[in-house]
């Protein structure tokens, strides 16, 4: 073999730079070099991969054949085009000590010198420190990013990236499908595995048009960016975000509870409206829907608790005979409107932004009183971290009540919409779908339970201080008992059948 043979190695640090001139300068610069030392490059090897960490493949290639035999050498442009961390640097001297040249373009040092080597490897300690304080400059600009509310790095699924200093905006089009699959998710009728193909369905996907996979979907339910709130998972740290919100923090949070397996998550065949809606006043499980007979039936499968059962068209007609209880007449509707506007006129608004002032000045008051205790060393750093990313939470809130203070709704416009909605529960009811009728029952009663024959309907808290608050106002209100006793005639005939 031709003792003059050698390996031509390129390199540059990312994809992106080697679509630029780099590479080409460094070839020229190559065969200058070989062609004023009598050199002939037999394979050219190009790479674009960082230098500061192990394992780039090419130089791994580069390395074993050398050591193979298959040249008499190595040529590279710059010292730093070759390692930037000791371990490959060590690699190259390897090479030397086997009696391998190693020349470099730019550099005319002769490695088989102790002089030669020594500057060598002066510039590769170089080398190395620049990649360290380069890689702790960039630390410290995102870390001042995070401090700022801004998140550096690509916008996540349902964001869209506005450029450097700016923060994330919701997709228009991907946003709300996310909070879509938050939704269903929640709702305890999906598991991931059949959550996957609604949402691709419904065309959810990437930012480069990919459908989402059940990896990234996963990664998606699990990621607090979308409620605000920005966390580093290597160190833990939490940032309060600038960008805008797209899924709620309690449903954010109903999500979480299910993953960690705190709530029954799954799919069923049949997909029963009150499934787990209803409870055994004996045991406390969920009744189990099935259909008998063209007749769905929620039972009780606990040995202790047999005959525990009831007919889903009585269960409804039970509930429709509660609702009606907080039907509430044309004449209570007036006068509760009448009363909502007399309160609405008595508020200022001085008076609501005085208050979240005092509270505002009471949270700088406490964030200061924090920083001296870290400063003292009083409390430790990830205490302070975590005490300061709740003070900063709850500033966020008020300032965000604050700049809509000018915004209440003095008309009392969204307060009559509320009561126009609740007017009629059972009218809401008639007129739901099974799934919409099943999240109306839950969120009007707090509990539902059936011991043996007989069912127990607890109102939520709203619904009695709907009530409460026209007895204090105005004494027992009015009712249509005629349509309320028909219902629960209907009832008891269903049940003794």
């Amino acid at each position: 073999m031709n003792a003059k043979t050698c390996f031509a190695y390129t390199r540059v640090s990312t994809v992106r730079q080697g679509d630029g001139v780099s590479l080409e300068a460094q070839r020229e610069a190559i065969s200058i070099f070989a062609r004023r030392n009598n050199l002939t490059v037999v394979n050219w090897f190009e790479e674009k991969e960082s230098a500061a960490k192990r394992g780039r493949p090419v130089f791994d290639a580069v390395v074993k054949s050398l050591q193979a035999g298959n040249a008499a050498g190595l040529i590279v442009h710059k010292i730093d085009r070759s390692a930037r961390n000791f371990s490959d640097w060590a690699r190259v001297g390897e090479l030397v000590d086997s009696g391998i040249d190693v020349h470099f373009a730019h550099e005319s040092l002769d490695l088989r010198s102790r002089g030669g080597r020594l500057t060598a490897d002066i510039q590769a300690v170089i080398a190395a420190d620049y990649v360290r304080n380069l890689r702790e400059e960039c630390i410290k600009g995102m870390e001042g990013r995070l401090k700022q509310g801004l998140f550096p790095w690509a916008a996540p699924i349902g964001y869209l990236d506005q450029g450097g200093g700016k923060p994330k905006i919701p997709d228009p089009k991907r946003a709300p499908l996310v909070r879509q699959a938050f939704e269903l998710y929640a709702s305890g009728q999906y598991s991931f595995k059949a959550l996957l193909p609604e949402l691709q369905r419904r065309g959810l996907t990437t930012k480069n048009g990919v459908p989402v996979t059940k990896g990234c979907l996963e990664n998606m339910m699990s990621n607090p960016f979308y409620i605000g709130t920005i966390i580093i998972k290597r160190t833990g740290r939490r940032y309060v975000g600038k960008h805008e919100p797209i899924v709620p923090a309690e449903l954010f949070k109903c999500v979480q509870e299910l993953k960690l397996g705190k709530q029954i998550k799954k799919s069923t065949l049949h997909n029963h409206p009150y499934r787990r809606l209803i409870k055994c006043g004996g045991c406390g499980r969920s009744l189990i829907g099935e259909r008998q007979k063209n007749k769905v039936y929620y039972r009780c499968h606990s040995r202790d608790c047999s005959g525990v059962s009831i007919r889903q068209d009585a269960f409804e007609q039970a509930v429709d005979c509660e609702f009606a209880r907080f039907d509430l007449s044309q004449a209570d509707h007036g006068r509760l409107k009448a009363k909502m506007h007399q309160w609405l006129k008595k508020q200022t608004e001085v008076a609501d932004r005085q208050a979240v002032e005092l509270q505002l000045a009471n949270l700088d008051a406490r964030l200061n009183r924090l920083t001296d205790l870290l400063i003292d060393e009083l409390v430790d750093k990830p205490t302070f971290q975590e005490r300061k990313y709740q003070l900063e939470v709850d500033r966020r809130a008020l300032e965000k009540t604050l700049g809509e203070s000018g915004n209440l709704d003095r008309n009392g416009e969204t307060a009559e919409k509320y009561l126009e909605l609740t007017k009629s529960p059972i009218l809401l009811a008639k007129i739901a779908n099974p799934q919409q009728r099943a999240r109306l029952v839950k969120m009007a009663m707090s509990n539902c339970t059936l011991t043996g024959k007989n069912l127990y309907l607890e109102p939520q808290k709203w619904l009695c201080d709907r009530e409460n608050t026209l007895f204090a106002l105005f004494g027992a209100p009015v009712r249509d008992g005629t349509r309320t006793r028909e219902q629960v005639w209907e009832v008891l005939q269903i049940l003794h059948e």
